[in-house]
């Protein structure tokens, strides 16, 4: 099974390269900057370097063909301004999609945020974040040639991973450490069953296995 990776250096992303090839699969990640690459190899994965601020939907489709499933999980970082939340949180992820379309992937699962909302008001860099991972996700929804399952972790911890959440359609908020939320990830993208679902996750008393069985009607 081979998994393309958006956003291929991320701390979820890494972690989630980790537990994949662990597994025995072939992993990809897509990253910017070709100086990421060794630490993407350390992680067990193959480092593909694309910006996908600027490249072309082909392009993208070009390094998804072949894959068996694919994971959006870039981000433009807490530290970027209002014009990179427009063009990585929506549009990579929009393009990402579009890609995959194109390149016959039909597994797509997206790192979102909890209360993302494409209706979310204000101006405030975190507002327009919400504002836009709410319409990536609105937009990858839309897509009938995709099996999707978007994933909105709470606030987001480097504490060790418990193996522990709490999954569900609504979850209210909560913390959870970055090693759960790729617990999660590597267990949705072997359970075809949540594909169309939209789940919330936090620190909880499930194991991670169960609450994907759960979510998925198992």
């Amino acid at each position: 099974m081979r998994i393309v990776i958006a956003g291929g250096h991320g701390q979820i992303a890494l972690r989630l390269e980790r537990l994949l090839a662990a597994r025995g699969y072939e992993v990809a990640g897509i990253i910017r900057k070709a100086e990421q690459s060794d630490d993407l190899r350390a992680a067990g994965a193959e480092p593909v370097v694309l910006d996908l601020e600027s490249a072309s939907v082909e392009e993208v489709a070009e390094r998804l063909r072949g894959a068996d499933a694919a994971v959006f999980a870039a981000g433009a970082g807490p530290g970027s301004g209002v014009t990179r939340k427009d063009t990585v949180d929506k549009g990579a992820a929009v393009l990402f999609a579009d890609a995959a379309v194109r390149a016959g992937v039909r597994r797509f699962v997206v790192v979102s945020s909890m209360g993302a909302n494409p209706d979310h008001r204000g101006d405030e860099v975190f507002d327009v974040y919400l504002r836009a991972k709410g319409e990536a996700d609105a937009y990858v929804q839309g897509l009938e040639s995709l099996d999707w399952t978007i994933l909105r972790p709470g606030a987001l911890t480097d504490d060790a991973g418990t193996g522990l959440v709490r999954l569900e359609a609504r979850t209210g908020r909560g913390p959870v450490p970055r090693d759960d939320v790729a617990a999660v990830l590597a267990e949705l993208l072997d359970t075809p069953a949540t594909s169309g679902l939209t789940l919330e996750l936090i620190g909880g008393s499930a194991p991670v296995s169960v609450a994907v069985k759960a979510v998925a009607g198992n």
